[in-house]
């Protein structure tokens, strides 16, 4: 049997394919966006033994071969996304606290322009963007009406 991209990737960088990394994975992976305790509820339902320890050694060892990365998208806990997803930005409603993503290429105007006045090379695929999403904007229109 054939092996996988995420397990050759693990055995490159010298770590072993264990069904808990498996596990992880697969629940970033199907969450899309997800804390460590959204994926360790998701671990549970197939391996109720994992404890959030495991998670937060997992998310580090899959982070650290490139197979995962995180945001932190508020105060809580980082969220987890595959490496796989096109680079993009969150945004997070204030309000209701939806998450919604969208190809970092829209803010390509603004981190040229980082890069130009300031000189800055900024990374606009680890970063979120905090505001008011269109539903609870129209909503509070309503209310004022």
């Amino acid at each position: 049997m054939a092996s996988r991209p995420w397990e050759d990737r693990l055995r490159e960088q010298g770590f072993r394919i264990t069904p808990q990394r498996q596990l992880v994975l697969e629940s970033v992976n199907r969450l899309g966006h997800g804390t460590p305790e959204e994926i360790l509820v998701s671990v549970q339902e197939t391996a109720s033994g994992v404890n959030l320890s495991t998670i937060y050694r997992t998310l580090e060892v899959l982070e650290s071969v490139s197979l995962i990365t995180h945001t932190h998208i508020g105060h809580g806990a980082p969220v987890y996304h595959s490496q796989d997803e096109s680079p993009h930005i969150h945004l997070v409603c204030d309000r209701c606290a939806e998450v919604t993503s969208v190809p970092a290429a829209a803010a390509a105007e603004f981190s040229l322009d980082l890069q130009e006045t300031y000189g800055f090379d900024a990374h606009m695929t680890h970063m979120a963007v905090t505001g008011v999403c269109t539903k609870c904007s129209e909503d509070s229109r309503t209310e004022t009406q």
